[in-house]
């Protein structure tokens, strides 16, 4: 199987092309300037796998949370490439992404919403080595998470940077470790983008629509 993934949500811009389980990504910290880098390392993906768009099975995107500006630029791609190739779509949660690359079994993602919020979601890995999540995802202040039981937690992204000491404190005790550094990936969104299509959960071009968890999105909330 062929599956181009790409993933802009955050800070990270990055794209991944996984052929026949071979992997290969490109990433790069790149703040305002997804839209210049995430062609040109699709096309490097391309051409270094000797393939070309019309030999890809399907695409997955990160479909946010995360920042507005960022999540309509994975979509407007997304939906361009798709569309112009009639290939099936992925959407798979940028949090879940970001809980795939943090390496442990039982992980809380958290990314910077702004506005004194957090984007938050609780993941497990099964035994297929991917995560699943546990409840819902949400938008929340970080003095309202809800926090699932265990004591073994792993915490993950710049949610934790920013809000440690109220997360930790709604948390406390269950979390062993945390990474703020870590920002989602593309290549953990092309792993979960196979299994989402080999489990038939691929959908047209024009079914692959953001998520932002907030009900109302504005200018004050764009950046």
């Amino acid at each position: 199987m062929k599956l181009l993934a790409i993933e802009t949500a955050t800070d990270a811009c990055s794209a991944a092309l996984s052929v026949d389980g071979e992997l290969c990504e490109r990433f790069d910290i790149a703040p305002r300037a997804h839209t210049e880098r995430i062609l040109p390392m699709i096309d490097e993906l391309m051409a270094e796998a000797g393939i070309t768009i019309s030999q890809v099975d399907a695409m997955a995107f990160g479909r946010g949370p995360g920042a507005f500006t960022g999540v309509r630029i994975a979509v407007g791609v997304t939906q361009g490439i798709a569309f112009a190739a009639d290939l099936p779509v992925v959407p798979v949660s940028t949090l879940a992404a970001l809980a795939q690359g943090a390496g442990g079994d039982r992980v809380l993602a958290a990314l910077d919403a702004r506005m004194n919020e957090v984007y938050w979601g609780a993941y497990q890995r099964n035994a297929a080595g991917l995560m699943e999540r546990l409840g819902e995802e949400c938008v929340s202040m970080p003095g309202d998470i809800l926090c699932p039981q265990g004591d073994d937690w792993q915490g993950a992204g710049a949610g934790w940077m920013a809000y440690e000491a109220a997360l930790l404190a709604r948390c406390t005790g269950q979390v062993v470790s945390w990474d703020g550094a870590l920002l989602p990936r593309a290549r953990d969104v092309a792993l979960l983008g196979i299994a989402g299509y080999t489990a038939g959960q691929g959908v047209n071009a024009e079914q692959a629509l953001p998520v932002y968890l907030r009900d109302k999105v504005t200018w004050k909330k764009i950046r």
